[in-house]
């Protein structure tokens, strides 16, 4: 058995990660999601908190099992899991599932595509506050990925509003990073280009063709996907570094 932290991106809910959490928790495995969501409604800083909490729960669950916890982060919780496993005695290892890597020294907008940059400013009201995520997209979009209007209905019920000072702020150092062996799995396009930095680092990576929300929609392929990861990571591939 083992024991997983489930960590959310700050941009969504713990939703997010529920029917996945099931699943890993349907094959005897100890799961928590620590949910985010009252941290952005706080006010800065932001990734201090975020990962305060993330660590809070993986030591709780500490003792669940003889390893340390797995952090497994989706999305935006990628860039939060070395500050968080810095909080740690122990981390039983790393799983980005989609998700950046983590970048300290750097804001959320230093990272991405000066047309992404512009339309989250533009989004932002005069109080610095954007629109819940599931907002920032079409209709039509969110409906492709969330088939299903209870399903969109429940996803986005968890998305909290955004403020654009969190996509702004500096991530602090990650001493230690990594502390553990770390994987990739990489659910859709829009993240090949991480899973190609994992794969550069020596990590074991796994690409399927799915979408970003797999881990709400199709939450047994991302469980399967995540402890064949796990097995690979307990077998020597991808140590630290």
């Amino acid at each position: 058995m083992a024991s997983f932290i489930l960590v959310h991106s700050p941009l969504v809910g713990p939703a997010s990660w529920k029917p996945a959490a099931a699943a890993l928790a349907g094959r005897g495995h100890d799961v928590l999601i620590p949910d985010l969501t009252g941290t952005v409604a706080g006010g800065p800083p932001y990734c201090s908190p975020q990962a305060a909490v993330i660590a809070a729960a993986a030591a709780g669950a500490a003792g669940a099992v003889a390893a340390g916890p797995v952090l497994v982060g989706h999305s935006g919780a990628g860039p939060l899991l070395g500050v968080a496993a810095g909080l740690l005695a122990d981390v039983g290892g790393f799983i980005f599932v989609d998700a950046g890597l983590p970048i300290p020294g750097r804001s959320w907008m230093q990272t991405v595509p000066a047309d992404l940059e512009a339309q989250v400013r533009d989004m932002a009201d005069g109080d610095g506050w954007l629109p819940p995520w599931p907002r920032w997209w079409p209709e039509e979009v969110l409906a492709e990925l969330l088939p299903g209007q209870a399903a969109r209905e429940e996803f986005a019920g968890d998305c909290p509003r955004l403020p654009l000072a969190m996509f702004e702020e500096v991530h602090p150092p990650a001493p230690g990073w990594p502390q553990a062996a770390a994987g990739y799995l990489r659910l859709s396009e829009g993240y090949a280009q991480e899973a190609g930095k994992a794969r550069a680092l020596g990590w074991p990576v796994t690409e399927l063709a799915s979408h970003h929300l797999a881990p709400f929609t199709d939450p047994e392929l991302v469980a399967g996907s995540v402890l064949d990861l796990l097995g690979r990571l307990a077998a020597g591939d991808g140590g630290p570094g």
